[in-house]
This record gives C-alpha cells, structure tokens and sequence, in this order.
C-alpha cells in the first residue's frame, strides 16, 4: 500500500518525458524577513538562472502591492539544487519588480547588486562570512525548544558547543538543515549550539559579494522548511527571551582584497574607523528590535557607542588575534541582528569601507 511520502519520493527522470523539472520559485515578503515560494513545471536541465522565466505573483497577499495592479513579476537571479524533491528539480532565488519593471519597495536586493557591480568594489573582490544565529521555539507555546513548559532552564554555561539531552535541543534539525543546504550547493560553513539553549548558528561562506547575501537567504529557507517537516518554529528575533539570556546576531566577517594583502593591517585600520563614522546609519540598518539585544552584556557592544577590539567579543568590531599577527586579514562586524537582511548589511559595510569618502 502507497503512502504520501512513496509519491514525494518519486523519481521524475524515470518518466517518458524525462526533461520535466520542478522549479520552486522563492522571495521575500513584506515584512522583508518572510520568505515566500511556489512551484512551476519546467524543461529541463536548467544551469543558466539568467534562462529561467520570469514569473508573478499576488502582491496584495503579501503586503507589497495594492490598489488595481496588484501583479509583482519575479526575476530569477540565483539557482540551487533542491534537496527536498531532489532529482534533477531547483529551488530559484528571486527578486521582485513591478510591471514597468522598477524594483518594488522590499526589494533590496537590486541596490545590493548595484554596489557589488561598481568597479572599485569588484576590484576589491569583497569576501563575507556570515553567522546566523537563530532560536527553535515549540510550536503551541513559542517557548524556546527544550525548556521547562512556562518556565527556566539552569543558567547559561553548559549550552554552547554542549552535548547530551539536557543541553542540546534540536540537533536533528539542525543537522538536517546542515546537509541540506551542502546538497544544495550552499556555501555552508559549518553549525553549533549557541550560549541560550534552544539557540542554533550556521555560518554561511566565504562568499565573494552578493553571493554570500543570496546563499543566506536560501539556508534561512530551507530551515524554514525543514523546522515546518519537524513541526517546529524558527525565530530570527535578536532577543527572544528577556532576560539574563544572551540574544541572536548575525556577526559578518568582512575582507578586501587590499586587507588580504601584505600590510593589509593598515586597510582594516582605516575600513573600521569609515565605520565608526557612520555608525548610526548601519544601526538603522542592521535588524529591527537590536537595541534589545546590544545593552553592552551578553558578548554585546552597547548600542549607542562604537568600539573595537583585538580578540575581544564585548565590541561593535573584533579583530582576530592572527590577524593581527600575520599583519593582514579579516575583522568581524558583531553589530548586526539575527533579522537583519544580508543584503543590506553586506552592501552598507563594502558601500561605506570601499566607496564612501569622508
């Protein structure tokens, strides 16, 4: 007797017309954090996102259209494997425009793409390495996986990196989502538990450019969609239990091309004191809700004040300690919030290091 996920696990390719594939289309909604998708039927193989068709959707069901034209066309822009029907089938990042072909209000992605295609950006051949961190909240309660019903856990302590059943929540999901997003192609660097039990990091590149922004995007989906299979919810909120708890960031680890050279030193000097500059304007920018999250406690830098630092995490900026050492490198952004967009947060730090002129 068949059962649903004989079906789901069909194999396309064993059919008479083998070059059927299912492309499932995705973007984000209005809020900006939400993700969206639906597929279509599509000839096969595609290896060419810039081949794929364009596509539309109802905006008024996502808070970015209203009035009488309510149709925002979908772009494809990048292409993966998809490893939940797997087979020759893709999952393809999308950004959205309106009719006239203007790119609509949430979509951050097209100003993103203007900075990385100027000229001394694309010299610089910026690299990113994100960490995003997130919580696993249960379903009925929208309590953080693995506490106590409407209550505590002991303090923070044996959490992070820990092992065994009273410290590490949810590692079957996250082992899941890890594989998952290799299968897809995904840059995916590695994954740990994080200070607040419950709470999860995966770390995304290094990337060059935009890429770093679109493979983000598509690990947060296919967490989402694999937190959905497992029944549970993800948070991306920068700071999901009050508290003596520590928050969720997304640290963005940055380098040039001339902070990777011999004297490279002297090149995150002068990128970190642009940021100081303009401070207030990648707050703005960083995730909504961080100013609950960056008090100056819990490996944060206060909000309100710029610092730096060689190995130290209570900073807006860490240096690393080799980096230092070897006189060239990386430094690490801690400022932005799990919510944040990344393609905001990477556009601002090679906007403001690379073009900006004081």
């Amino acid at each position: 007797m068949s059962t649903v996920t004989d079906f789901i696990n069909l194999n396309l390719s064993a059919i008479h017309d083998n070059n059927k594939l299912i492309a499932e289309y995705i973007w984000i909604g209005g809020t900006g954090l939400d993700l969206r998708s639906k597929a279509r039927t599509l000839s096969g193989p595609m290896d060419d996102p810039g081949k794929l068709p364009k596509w539309n959707y109802d905006g008024t069901s996502t808070g970015q259209a209203c009035g009488k034209d309510t149709e925002v066309i979908l772009y494809p822009q990048a292409m993966f494997k998809d490893p939940f029907r797997r087979g020759n089938n893709i999952l393809v990042l999308c950004d959205a425009y309106n009719p006239l072909g203007d790119p609509i209000y949430t979509n951050r992605r097209y100003y993103a793409a203007k900075t990385f295609g100027h000229p001394d950006v694309v010299a610089e051949a910026p690299w990113f390495g994100l960490e995003q961190e997130y919580t696993l909240m249960e379903k009925a309660t929208k309590w953080p996986l693995g506490w106590p019903q409407g209550g505590y856990p002991r303090p923070q302590g044996p959490y992070y990196c820990g092992v065994g059943a009273e410290k590490a929540f949810g590692r079957d999901i996250v082992d899941a989502h890890y594989k998952a997003c290799l299968y897809a192609g995904i840059n995916i660097g590695g994954i740990n538990a994080e200070v607040m039990p419950g709470q999860w990091e995966f770390q995304v590149g290094p990337s060059v450019g935009i890429t770093a922004a679109d493979e983000l995007w598509v690990a947060r989906y296919i967490l989402e969609r694999v937190a959905e299979i497992a029944g549970v919810v993800v948070s991306f909120d920068p700071k999901p239990v009050p508290g003596d708890w520590n928050g969720a960031g997304a640290h963005t680890n940055y380098s040039t091309k001339s902070m990777r050279e011999e004297g490279g030193y002297e090149a995150i000097q002068k990128a970190i004191e642009k940021l100081r500059l303009r401070h207030k304007d990648h707050m703005a920018g960083y995730g909504e809700g961080n100013e609950r999250r960056l008090t100056g406690d819990h490996e944060t830098a206060n909000i309100n004040i710029f610092s730096w630092g060689v190995g130290k995490r209570d900073v807006s900026i860490r240096v690393g300690r080799d980096t230092v050492k070897e006189g060239k490198g990386y430094f690490e952004d801690r400022r932005p919030g799990s919510n944040m967009d990344p393609y905001v947060v990477t556009s601002m730090i090679a906007e403001t290091t690379i073009l900006w002129k004081p």
